[in-house]
């Protein structure tokens, strides 16, 4: 694929944090091998960052798009590093460690050494109000049923009613785990979503055995910036990270062209023309694609069959951040927010004590939440008009908190199609897809939160890789 020129032209469509990061990553990467690069980045959206949107208001920190990411996950603690953000790094508030979960309306405590839904810790779990005794007897069998012999990929809840049972899976762990996806645990790939799952039944006999020795092996492993705590996030909010992104893109030379519209890839005698809807055509030696699944499907079916883009659905969500005065506000909070099973029939599906969970969030007399809204069985909600969208919520949290005071101000965020939905077999059709773009599309890599995780860090590690992979072909 490679020309007799110096310049290896590469272009990146999508600037959302996967396209931002593979850019960076391909420029040191780069810099390494002694190669000269002309990248360009185009996204459609008139900004950059993807769903990352940081609000500064009245002395607030509001996060519109994703709020924090898990601490554990090293590949954007290593890009703060690189990127000199290490130092605004911050962790949840250690007096409001404590979690909720909803049932039959009223707030249970989350119990400790749960990790992902699946106790660690015999005897919290077994006092917990959440479950009949019948469910956490059921739950431990998993000490003694027999692993499955390993096969073909399975469903997530599929998994964990077979080792865990019914009531923790739909309880505790779709709440929690179905808040990272907005999707139905029993259509979701095990091994696209939780692959450690599968693998502490195939190495420890058991899902709980294997999840108690994970929880220590990552405590003994965690970063200093990591440590205590389960999330992190930046002081000045995540939209930290896209200026810094952006900023040393430009030091570096990345042409960065927002507002900027694919209209079609055309294949050329040698590499590739990347034509706008403006009509400006883009040279490409290589092309590196981080668009969502059905976008990247529309440009790139013209030259091979992306049967498997089109099998990734998508799925909507809108969230709701609404501001208080303190000394209206008649409540205290000891942790740092709740989430809600499907069964409890509320619009919400989780809420964010934001000012308590996060204490750079917002200013000492104010008070701060944010609600969450719509999932895979429910797309309804994240469709009403923004009136009946606030009252909805509001009503949620009366019934949940008994909140009734006025919010100060509130903010909407609607992310239309925004969750990937990784089907059974997911893994296996992407790796079936990127074979037949090699041999049909050489030089254009795919990659994203469609592929191999949704979170900040999973985009990131997956940008990371695709700019070792484009400079291999």
């Amino acid at each position: 694929m490679r020309r007799t020129e110096t310049v290896d032209r590469i272009v990146i469509i999508g600037g959302g944090i996967s396209g931002l990061s593979s850019a960076f990553y391909l420029q040191r990467e780069a810099e390494r091998q002694g190669r000269e690069l002309h990248i360009t980045i185009v996204e459609g959206a008139p900004a950059f960052g993807g769903k990352i949107n940081t609000l500064q208001r009245d002395g607030f920190v509001i996060e519109k798009g994703p709020d924090s990411f898990l601490a554990r996950k090293q590949a954007i603690i290593d890009l703060a590093k690189e990127l000199g953000l290490e130092g605004e790094l911050t962790a949840t508030n250690p007096a409001a460690k404590k979690t909720y979960i909803m049932h039959r309306k009223k707030l249970f405590p989350m119990p400790p050494g749960l990790v992902l839904g699946i106790p660690t810790e015999i005897g919290p779990f077994a006092r917990t109000g959440l479950l009949s005794w019948k469910g956490k007897f059921r739950a431990l069998l998993d000490l003694f049923i027999p692993a499955k012999p390993a096969s073909g990929d399975e469903s997530l809840g599929g998994f964990l009613e077979r080792r865990v049972g019914t009531e923790v899976m739909r309880r505790i762990a779709e709440p929690l785990l179905a808040g990272i996806y907005a999707g139905d645990l029993k259509k979701l790939s095990l091994r696209a979503t939780f692959p450690q799952f599968g693998e502490s039944e195939r190495k420890f006999g058991s899902l709980i055995r294997g999840m108690q020795h994970n929880r220590k092996a990552a405590a003994a492993a965690a970063s200093a910036a990591a440590k205590g705590t389960t999330f992190l996030t930046f002081k000045g909010g995540l939209g930290s990270l896209v200026e810094a992104l952006i900023h040393s893109l430009e030091e570096s030379g990345v042409e960065l062209r927002a507002g900027a519209k694919v209209e079609r890839i055309e294949k050329l005698e040698q590499g590739y023309s990347v034509v706008l809807a403006s009509g400006d055509e883009l040279p490409a030696d290589r092309i590196v694609m981080t668009a969502p699944a059905f976008a990247a499907a529309d440009l790139l079916e013209a030259h091979a069959d992306c049967g498997e883009l089109r099998g990734v659905r998508y799925v909507s969500v809108a969230n709701v951040v609404m501001a208080f005065d303190k000394k209206t506000f008649g409540l205290d909070f000891d942790g740092s927010g709740f989430v809600v099973p499907r069964s409890e029939g509320l619009h919400i599906t989780a809420c964010t004590w934001t000012s308590s969970k996060w204490l750079h969030s917002s200013p000492e007399d104010k008070v701060l939440l944010r609600c969450y809204v719509g999932h895979s069985e429910d797309q309804e909600s994240v469709k009403l008009p923004d009136d009946r969208l606030i009252a909805a919520v509001r009503s949620d949290i009366r019934e949940t908190m008994g909140i009734t005071a006025e919010p100060l101000f509130t903010e909407i965020t609607r992310l239309d199609n925004s969750m990937p939905q990784y089907p059974v077999g997911h893994i296996e059709r992407m790796n079936e897809l990127r074979s037949r773009l090699a041999e049909r599309m050489p030089g254009v890599w795919v990659t994203g939160a469609a592929f191999d995780g949704v979170g900040l860090p999973d985009c990131i590690r997956q940008g990371k890789e695709a700019a070792k992979a484009i400079l291999e072909i």
